[in-house]
């Protein structure tokens, strides 16, 4: 068999494998552009749900037509230094009014329910009341003894968040749907 043989037996092959190749690497693209993002958690101030090293997807584009919701989980621009990102807890949302009375949390004067604090997990810091700006959101890690968050920074622009924790893929003993 001739070489201009053989090209001519695998071209159409060749064209359907090189097409198929190339809508999916612009439909990775596109996925990991607009709509999520593979990010790694760095810390450990959001344990026990998000473990140091967790590998997961944060949602891009729905996200920024939903409302954000107290207890979503979200990335954001570290409002001191925007070249680093945090991923912290929404507590309280615009409007809101907040503070900590040795470690609990009230928000609008009610005590705030947080199952995803272990005890063990737990601070005695308090905070004076604060009425949270009309774009800003006040957020904390799960872990609150060691969690650098809005009781150090202030609340957070809305236009610094940037993606809300959807699912963690790695490791395969913590994949799930981030809660």
């Amino acid at each position: 068999m001739t070489v201009r043989k053989l090209l001519s037996v695998f071209n159409p092959r060749f064209r359907v494998w090189a097409r198929d190749i190339g809508i999916s690497v612009i439909a990775s693209l596109i996925i990991v552009t607009v709509l999520y993002q593979p990010v790694r958690v760095e810390g450990t101030s959001m344990q026990p749900g998000l473990r140091d090293q967790d590998r997961l997807f944060i949602d891009k584009f729905f996200f920024r037509f939903e409302k954000i919701s107290r207890g979503d989980v979200v990335v954001f621009h570290y409002p001191r230094d925007p070249e680093k990102s945090y991923i912290k807890r929404i507590i309280a949302l615009p409007g809101d009014s907040i503070f900590i009375d040795h470690g609990r949390v009230w928000v609008n004067d009610q005590p705030l329910d947080e199952p995803y604090v272990p005890h063990r997990y737990l601070d005695t810091r308090s905070m004076p009341e604060i009425l949270i700006p009309s774009s800003d959101y006040f957020v904390m890690g799960d872990h609150r003894s060691i969690s650098s968050d809005s009781r150090d920074f202030g609340p957070v622009d809305r236009d610094l968040i940037y993606g809300k924790a959807t699912f963690i893929y790695w490791p395969a003993d913590n994949m799930g749907v981030v809660r």
